[in-house]
């Protein structure tokens, strides 16, 4: 259920709420790295808070648990808005910090992609001896065997060569 930035600006005290309007899409994006990372361990900080108060309501709705206050708690569904209030802010944060990892590991590939191609054209650059020149200073060169590849199977070969020497032999074997 999406709850409105109306009603959560109820359940939340003062400062809970300038917490949640910073996870909010235009003043996050705003944030630096640092500063995410704070928002965030604040948030969770609340989250956890509100996860605890709303497990003892919970307790003492089903008699589990003495009441804290003077009179028992009857319901909690206000600490449950809350609770979920301040959940979808850590998940609002956690998905920017995890945009900003993917955006920054795509912005690092790239670099050592552009580092690796000028790598390979420099070293391109600097080959100026023959191809196949067999120099152990300048790594050996594959030659290639001058085998015919075949492409009958040996187990293939094999099956027919014995079945050829056995039909040899029964020739042989009728014309002694």
């Amino acid at each position: 259920m999406a709850i409105s930035r109306k009603q959560a600006e109820r359940l939340l005290t003062a400062d809970e709420w300038q917490l949640v309007q910073k996870t909010h899409h235009p003043a996050m994006q705003d944030l630096s790295d640092a500063d995410l990372s704070d928002l965030a361990k604040r948030v969770r900080e609340r989250r956890d808070r509100a996860q605890s108060e709303a497990h003892r309501q919970r307790r003492e709705i089903r008699g589990k648990a003495q009441p804290k206050g003077a009179t028992p708690v009857r319901k909690d569904t206000g600490t449950q808005a809350k609770l979920e209030v301040l959940a979808m802010s850590v998940r609002s944060v956690n998905a920017e910090q995890a945009r900003r990892r993917r955006m920054l590991a795509k912005v690092r590939m790239v670099e050592n992609l552009r580092g690796a191609l000028a790598r390979k054209k420099e070293a391109k650059g600097e080959k100026d001896e023959a191809f196949n020149t067999r120099q152990a200073h300048a790594g050996m060169h594959s030659i290639e065997s001058s085998k015919h590849k075949t492409l009958i199977r040996p187990m293939e070969r094999g099956r027919l060569r014995k079945a050829g020497a056995v039909s040899q032999a029964k020739r042989d074997a009728r014309g002694a």
